[in-house]
C-alpha cells in the first residue's frame, strides 16, 4: 500500500491514518516523493513545506499514540493557492515585490483544513497577482503546465491546485473563484471544484494591510475547494461551513437544506446567453443531462439562463470601476506584459460615475433577484463550465480577439459569481485527448443539491484522476 498512498483518495488517506494502517509520515512521504517526481514537469507547487510538513505528520502520529481523536481530514496533505495565507509563510501573489510577504496567522480556510487535521503541502502557482489573466504564469515562479497536454492552459486562477490535485501532489486544494477561477482549471485538469455560495466559507482577504477591499471583492471572491472526487470534495465542503468572526459576511446556514419532495427539477442549458459553445462541450453537457435522468432526475432543456448579457455588463463595469483608482499602482507590479488582460479591460470598460454606480448596485439586486426566481422553479441547473475544451496559453492576454473569446466561454461562472450562488465542477469523460466537463449550478446555500448531482454524474462516468503528465 505504501507505495499507492498518494493515489488514495483523501477520505481512503485519512481513514488509513485514523485506523494507524499507515502513519501521516509514511503518507506525507508518500507525497513528498510525488512532487519531487512530477513538479518539476508541471510547475504547479510553489513554496514546497517539507519540513513542516514532516513536522505536522510527526504531531498528527503523536496525538494518535496518545489515544486522540483524529480529524476527518488526518494527515491529509493539500496545496493553497498563493495569494491565500499559510502562517509563517510568504504569500508571494506570485509576484517579486510580495516575496517577503510573511502571513501572520492562516487564512480562515486554511485554518479549518488544518483543524480537520489535513496538512498544507506547499502554495501553489496562479497569474501574477492573480490579475495577469487566466493562464496560469507567475512572475515569480514561471508557467504551470496543463498535465494532460502543455500545448493546452491548465486554466486558472486556482491552475496550481488543480494541477497538483490532478497528478497526485496533493489530494486537496484551496483555491478560490470569482468568475471561474476554480471551476475553470477544474475543467482543463480533470477535477473537481466547488465554487460556494457568497457568505457560505469564512475568509478574510486583507493580505496587503488592514484595509478590507470594495463591496465587489467582497462578495465576488469565494474560497472553494478542488478534489479528485466528489465525495472528497463534499468532505471539504464539511469541513470549510461556518461562521468565524474574522468574517461577518459568513453565514450561519446548516450545511445540508431540507429534503426536496419529488424528483429534482434540472434545468439544461447547452449554450447560455447564445453565444456559441463547441460540440465536445455541447456533448459534455447532455451526456451530463444523461447520466442525472438515469438517476432519477427531473431534466429539462429550457431556452436560457436569466439575463445573461445584461449581468455580464453590469459585472464588468462594477469591477473595473472598482480597480480604476488602483491600476496605475497595481500596472507596475504587474510589469510589461502582465498588465494586457486588465489593461484591455480598462480601455473597453470605463469606470462609472458614483450615480452610474448607485444605479449598478441596484442593477446587481435585480439580477439576482431574476436568478432566485429561476432556481426557485428549478433548484439546479447544469450547463458548461467553460463553452470551449482547454486553449492556448495567455490566449486572454494576446489580443482583444483572445480576450473576448475566453471572457465568452467563462460567461457561465462569471454571471454565477456575480449572483452569489453556488456551482461544482465535474468531470464528464475525455474528447480528443482532453479532460471535458460540466457544472452543476443551485440556489444559494444548497451546495449539498449540488454535489448531490454531481455525484450522480461522477457514479455514471467515473473519475478521471490522479494521472501522470503527458508532457
Amino acid at each position: 500500500m505504501q507505495d499507492a498512498l498518494w493515489k488514495l483518495s483523501a477520505a481512503a488517506q485519512a481513514e488509513a491514518v485514523r485506523s494507524a494502517e499507515v502513519s501521516a509520515a509514511e503518507l506525507v512521504d508518500s507525497h513528498l516523493d510525488r512532487i519531487a517526481e512530477v513538479n518539476p514537469q508541471v510547475n504547479a507547487v510553489t513554496q514546497l513545506l517539507a519540513e513542516r510538513t514532516r513536522e505536522a505528520a510527526a504531531e498528527t502520529d503523536r496525538r494518535r499514540a496518545a489515544g486522540e481523536t483524529l480529524g476527518p481530514l488526518a494527515g491529509v496533505p493539500f496545496t493553497v493557492k498563493e495569494s491565500t495565507a499559510i502562517e509563517g509563510v510568504p504569500t508571494t501573489f506570485g509576484t517579486e515585490r510580495f516575496r517577503d510577504l510573511v502571513a501572520s496567522a492562516d487564512a480562515p480556510p486554511v485554518a479549518r483544513l488544518r483543524a480537520a487535521g489535513a496538512i498544507p503541502i506547499g502554495h501553489s502557482n496562479i497569474p501574477t497577482l492573480i490579475l495577469a489573466g487566466m493562464h496560469t504564469r507567475s512572475e515569480l515562479f514561471g508557467d504551470t503546465v496543463n498535465p494532460w497536454d502543455s500545448t493546452r492552459t491548465p486554466g486558472g486562477t486556482s491552475g496550481g491546485d488543480a494541477v497538483a490535485v490532478a497528478t497526485g501532489m496533493a489530494a486537496l486544494g484551496l483555491g478560490n473563484d470569482s468568475g471561474g477561477s476554480v471551476r475553470v482549471p477544474a475543467q482543463f485538469c480533470g477535477v473537481a471544484g466547488l465554487k460556494p455560495s457568497t457568505g457560505r466559507f469564512p475568509a478574510d482577504h486583507r493580505i496587503l494591510g488592514p484595509d478590507d477591499p470594495g463591496p465587489a471583492s467582497q462578495i465576488l471572491v469565494t474560497d472553494g475547494p478542488m478534489a479528485r472526487s466528489v465525495g472528497d470534495l463534499r468532505l471539504a465542503y464539511e469541513v470549510l461551513v461556518g461562521t468565524d468572526p474574522r468574517d461577518p459576511r459568513a453565514m450561519p446556514v446548516p450545511a445540508y437544506g431540507e429534503t426536496l419532495t419529488g424528483p429534482v427539477k434540472v434545468a439544461v442549458v447547452v449554450d447560455p446567453g447564445g453565444h456559441g459553445v463547441h460540440p465536445t462541450i455541447h456533448g459534455a453537457v447532455e451526456t451530463a443531462a444523461d447520466a442525472l435522468r438515469d438517476a432519477g432526475y427531473d431534466v429539462r432543456e429550457v431556452a436560457d439562463v436569466p439575463r445573461m448579457d445584461e449581468a455580464l455588463e453590469a459585472y464588468g463595469r462594477i469591477t473595473v470601476t472598482e480597480f480604476a483608482p488602483n491600476w496605475p499602482m497595481v500596472r507596475k507590479l504587474l510589469g510589461k506584459g502582465g498588465d494586457r488582460y486588465i489593461e484591455m479591460a480598462m480601455e473597453q470598460t470605463p469606470p462609472a460615475s458614483a450615480a452610474e454606480f448607485m444605479k449598478l448596485m441596484g442593477t446587481w439586486m435585480s439580477i439576482r433577484r431574476s436568478w432566485a426566481e429561476f432556481l426557485d422553479e428549478y433548484p439546479l441547473l447544469l450547463g458548461p463550465v467553460f463553452t470551449e475544451p482547454p486553449v492556448e496559453p495567455r490566449l486572454e492576454s494576446r489580443d482583444r480577439a483572445g480576450r473576448e473569446r475566453v471572457g465568452s466561454g467563462m460567461r457561465l461562472c462569471t454571471v454565477t459569481s456575480f449572483v452569489g450562488v453556488p456551482g461544482v465542477a465535474i468531470p464528464t469523460g475525455m474528447a480528443d485527448g482532453l479532460p471535458s466537463g460540466v457544472q452543476v449550478v443551485g440556489r444559494a446555500f444548497r451546495e449539498d443539491l449540488c454535489l448531490d448531482a454531481a455525484q450522480a454524474i461522477e457514479d455514471r462516468l467515473g473519475v478521471l484522476t490522479p494521472i501522470d503528465p503527458r508532457v
